[in-house]
């Protein structure tokens, strides 16, 4: 069953859906989302379980790309440009390779269709192991999370998801399923023999990270023929937010080129 997915609209133009990483959500990218917006009709997705869209008992790939096809298909959107980070890096692969004649380009923002590194595991198992009945505020939450989260940029990031009410406080997140699904999650689906999506490709990588890695260029070239593959200097796995100019300068002359073709 598919999930009707939260969304934040921007601009006007040829459409572009961005797809947020694990643990974050579509308003993580609202200052690239209004840059592009000067020329794209820009619409940040919150996937399920995650931002204020709807929780769920499961949350695999392919299901995720269900859920954005099924909001492209019921916006009546067209062919579009996709851009996922991590997780949602993912869920974009998934959603061009089943639904090719609905991907016109894509954007993956570093990750590769392998296996990432195990370390989110102990994020979750940190969230949920806080108690929120001592929380007030999240300066509350920070330190307890400081053995398994060690990056302050990092545990601020997670307790963007802490939602503080009076005195009650919960995560926007269902910590839950994704520790469920963590296992699926830090995967690829494997796909049918001879699946490609041929259409235009770019994958973003930070310099500093190792999400993509010289090993994982063989899996991209064959199911992603046409894949360019850029890195950003002086940038971690966050590409878009730790240097936003540069992945701005990267990405935008790529998906002009679809307004270009018409």
């Amino acid at each position: 069953m598919t999930i009707e997915l939260a969304a934040a609209e921007y601009g006007a133009g040829p459409p572009v859906l961005v797809l947020h990483g694990l643990f974050g959500s579509g308003r993580n990218w609202a200052s690239i989302a209004q840059k592009l917006a000067a020329s794209h009709r820009v619409i940040a997705l919150d996937l399920r379980n995650h931002g204020a869209s709807p929780w769920a008992e499961t949350m695999g790939y392919a299901e995720m790309a269900e859920d954005v096809r099924a909001f492209a298909t019921a916006r009546r959107l067209g062919r579009l440009a996709v851009i996922g980070h991590s997780m949602g890096g993912k869920t974009a692969m998934m959603l061009a390779l089943g639904n090719p004649e609905l991907v016109e380009r894509l954007v993956v923002v570093d990750v590769a269709p392998a296996r990432n590194p195990p370390t989110l595991l102990a994020y979750v198992r940190a969230m949920r192991a806080l108690d929120l009945g001592r929380v007030r505020r999240r300066a509350d939450a920070d330190a307890p999370l400081t053995e398994a989260v060690p990056d302050a940029a990092v545990r601020a990031f997670l307790l963007q998801n802490l939602v503080i009410e009076g005195d009650r406080t919960s995560w926007r997140l269902n910590l839950a399923a994704i520790e469920r699904g963590m296992a699926e999650l830090a995967g690829f689906p494997a796909v049918r023999a001879g699946s490609a999506y041929a259409g235009p490709t770019l994958f973003v990588a930070g310099a500093r990270s190792d999400y993509v890695r010289p090993e994982h260029e063989p899996t991209i070239r064959r199911l992603f023929p046409r894949a360019r593959i850029e890195r950003v200097a002086e940038a971690g796995h966050w590409v878009h937010a730790e240097r936003p100019d540069a992945f701005l300068a990267v990405v935008a002359p790529f998906l002009s080129r679809s307004t270009q073709a018409g």
